[in-house]
Order: C-alpha cells, then structure tokens, then sequence
C-alpha cells in the first residue's frame, strides 16, 4: 500500500478513533459499547474479524465477550487459556503488544483452535488497560494476506485506550452508585431507629401523663409528647422515602393532626391541603414543630376544661414562592392585647424561636369566635425543588 491509498488508509483510521470516541462517551450499556468497538476496530484495519475478550480470574481464561465476523456461538462462550504459549494470553500477562503476521509459521505461540477454525493468518493483540485491574484484551484477526505494522498497532492501542477507559468509567459509576445506595440504606436504617427510639419516649411519657391526669404536670407531658412525635413523624416518612433531603409538607401535617387528635380526645382536628409542598427535611422539623404548638394551644386555651371543640388546619399554595398554613379555632379568642412578642408563656416562646428557623412570619386574625394564626412560609429560599 503506498501514496494515496496510504494516505487514506491512515486517515480513516483516525475518523474511526474520533467515531469511537463519540461512543464510548455516549453508550452506557457495555455489551452494545463492546460491540460497536469490535466493528470499528476491524473497520478501522480493514479485516474480517475481531474480538474483544474479558479475562477471567477464576478460570483464567480470556472470554470472547464481544466480537465481529465469528461463527455463531462464540460470542459469549468460547475461551482462549491466558497464558503466555497464545498471542493473546502474552499480551494480558505481559502488557506488550503482540503481532503475529504469518500464525501458520508462528513459534513464539501456539495457534489457538479459534483461529485455526476461522482460517486465520495473521492477528493482533493489544491489552485493555483501565486505572483499575486489566479487563483484557483486543484483538483484531484477519484471513487475507499482508501484515499488520506498527502504525497499525499503534491505530489497535488508541482503540484499546479509549475503550479501556469507558470500562474503567462504568466500573467507577457502578462502585460509586452502590456507595450512594449503600449510604442511604445507612440513612433509611437510622431514621428508623431514631423513629422507634422517639416513640419508646413517647410512650414511656404518656404512662406517666396518665398517672398525672388531674394534675398540671399531666398536661406538661402532654405537650412534650406532641413534639417528641412530631419530630419523629419525619424520622418515619425519611426511612419510608426514596428521599431523605425532603419531606412532602402537606403529608406530614396531616399524620401530625391524626396524632394530636389521638392525645387530645375532647377536640375534633380538621385538615385540609389543597397542594404537594416538598421541603428541606430539617426546615420541615421546624414546620411540623411550630404547628403543633399552636395546635396544643388551641386545644388548651380555647377550649379549657373538658370542653370540646373543633381545630381547623388548613394548608395552602399561594405561589411557587409561597405557602400558608392556617390554623383556627371557634373559641373564646385571645385576651385583649395580646401580642406573640409580650407574651411570656413557653408555648409562645416556642413558637417565636420556631418562626425565625422556619423563616416564616405569623398573623394572627380575630373572629367572632374564635381565633386564626396564619403562618407564611416563602419558598423562595427552599433548596428543594417544590
């Protein structure tokens, strides 16, 4: 081959690493990536045949994995022992290129029974190399006449190159994708401790607030038991989430009304939510934490004693910025005066530390009867999609 036809023969060569380039950069699925390689890399020689084999430790054997030009049932089955007496075998033990251009007068290696049967006359061999372990080799075959030369090893060794690379890629993104699962399964399993762990306080609260039930200590416990669940609410929807950076907003509230309808038996809660808001699961803490004390204090202070009473909960998307979460009661309303920021009780206290985490702002409105504080919570900062 000289002049022009040289010339173009190089060239193509090159036109078929950017191709295989383009692939391997493109193509997740290895058998596919494997596969195209092998036709690109006989393309790009201009032979009949070639092969891509994976070694295997446990046999240590090299598997025709993927290939072009073979009889059907080699791909996938057939094997060539790894040691140094084929071509194949020395290029993986040893790391060297190997070209045997006349394999009927070949001494330095036996001629593998594959080749034989395809009529094979000369082959070349180079090895798969990733940053890790060696995956195996590439070979590409041929049954006419002429030799292969060291342009067209080096041609063989940029294929092998880029092709060991993406091998080496998925096996990162593999190795990197069980750590991500394996971390949050590690997640999931301590939400789910610290679930149960919450709700063993809890329990243990709530047989000594029975104990307690006509004294004020009682009602005390009663409220420590409301934020003790309400944290663990959200332990419980994490380890039960394909999601542990967010909380759907409106489920959560609900489960922590049904809760806080349980503990106090002489008020109805009704929820309503007119839209799915996912926040950041510690901003929802906040949330579901702030809800539940104006809820106990709707239930204590507007309807004291035994008197019952119904708590409307009422959760709203007012934009993609914003959201609102009212609560109201048909009691006796607030003394006259009253302010969140004079107010020297603990719930009060709670609920203004709750408002600057939360980044919210509370209004509270006066009916006849009957009171509503409605939270504004922005969305803006969330960094959640919502």
């Amino acid at each position: 081959m000289h002049g022009e036809a040289q010339l173009a023969y190089r060239l193509r060569q090159q036109e078929v690493l950017a191709e295989l380039g383009v692939v391997a950069l493109r193509q997740t699925d290895l058998t596919i990536l494997l596969s195209r390689a092998a036709e690109l890399a006989a393309d790009g020689l201009e032979a009949e045949l070639c092969k891509v084999l994976q070694y295997l430790p446990e046999e240590n054997a090299l598997l025709v994995c993927a290939g072009v030009g073979w009889r059907p049932g080699v791909i996938g089955s057939a094997r060539i022992v790894a040691d140094l007496a084929s071509p194949s075998g020395f290029a993986f033990q040893t790391g060297t290129p190997v070209i045997s251009n006349h394999l009927e007068q070949e001494e330095r290696f036996r001629t593998p029974e594959l080749l034989a049967s395809h009529g094979v006359r000369r082959a070349i061999n180079v090895i798969l190399q990733g940053d890790g372990a060696p995956f195996g080799v590439l070979e590409v075959d041929s049954r006419s006449t002429g030799e292969f030369t060291c342009h067209d090893l080096t041609f063989l060794q940029g294929a092998a190159n880029i092709l060991g690379m993406a091998i080496e890629r998925r096996r990162y993104v593999r190795d990197l994708t069980a750590a991500v699962d394996n971390q949050n399964v590690l997640l999931k399993e301590i939400n789910h401790r610290v679930k149960n762990s919450l709700q063993m306080v809890a329990s243990m609260l709530s047989l000594q607030a029975s104990a307690l039930r006509d004294n004020p200590a009682g009602q005390s416990l009663q409220d420590a038991i409301g934020r003790i669940s309400a944290v663990a609410r959200v332990h419980e929807r994490l380890y039960r989430s394909a999601n542990v950076a967010s909380v759907d907003l409106g489920a959560y509230i609900g489960d922590l009304c049904r809760d806080l309808s349980n503990l106090a038996t002489s008020c109805y809660i009704r929820y309503v939510q007119d839209a799915e808001v996912s926040i950041a699961t510690d901003r929802a803490v906040n949330v579901g934490l702030l809800a539940t004390e104006l809820i106990s204090n709707a239930i204590k202070h507007a309807y004291p004693g035994a008197g019952e009473g119904v708590v409307d909960v009422r959760l709203d998307r007012q934009s993609d910025a914003s959201v609102t979460l009212a609560i109201r009661d048909y009691g006796a309303g607030l003394p006259e005066g009253f302010k969140t920021s004079a107010s020297g009780g603990l719930g009060m206290k709670i609920v203004r530390a709750l408002l600057g985490q939360c980044r919210a702002t509370l209004t509270i409105v006066n009916h006849a009867p009957g009171t509503e504080f409605v939270i504004e919570l922005s969305l803006a900062d969330n960094p959640l999609p919502s």
